[in-house]
């Protein structure tokens, strides 16, 4: 019996320097094999970098509040907007500014429906309220605090609002086209 003993001892034994020599010459060809991929990796150029031009450099903007930065030249005449100097520090790639509306609200001039070709659209309530009518959600009153993303192209219109709103906008691309529909 101890003959046996030894023979099945020698047998795993065997086994086990056959498993553990298995072991080892994968780990050699995963870690030769991982090395030949972080190697290529160093050495091939970013796929990013040649398909996608560099930015600029983007500057800190710093935009303090004075009556006197709000101007009746934006996108609507019905509104006064306070460029917060985001579009210049980033050169482009986004844009945010304060809107108030003007009061009373005129429907008529007002309440178009129509889409922005943006890539981001975010609203934030800093004062008074406003109604909205974005297409998907219907009609949706936003006061003091609410925030809300227009995704790109959404159709959309102002329905009505409060004399004192103001509104904090943020839009990506800074530079964008809106398309007014037929309601």
């Amino acid at each position: 019996m101890v003959k046996t003993t030894k023979s099945k001892t020698k047998s795993r034994s065997a086994a086990q320097t056959a498993v553990k020599k298995r072991s080892a010459a994968k780990a050699a060809s995963r870690s030769s094999a991982r090395k030949a991929v972080k190697s290529k990796a160093r050495t091939a150029p970013a796929k990013t970098a040649a398909t996608k031009p560099a930015r600029p450099r983007q500057r800190i903007a710093i935009s303090h509040h004075r009556e006197e930065d709000f101007k009746a030249d934006g996108l609507r005449a019905y509104a006064k907007y306070r460029d917060l100097g985001i579009a210049a520090a980033s050169h482009g790639l986004a844009q945010a500014h304060v809107i108030r509306l003007q009061g009373p609200c005129d429907p008529a001039e007002v309440s178009k429906l129509h889409f922005h070709d943006v890539d981001f659209q975010m609203v934030y309530v800093l004062k008074g309220w406003v109604k909205t009518y974005m297409d998907g959600q219907g009609e949706t009153v936003m006061r003091e605090g609410s925030a809300w993303t227009q995704p790109p192209k959404i159709k959309h219109m102002i329905l009505d609002y409060s004399d004192d709103v103001e509104l904090l906008e943020v839009i990506l691309p800074a530079e964008f086209k809106t398309v007014e529909l037929k309601a």
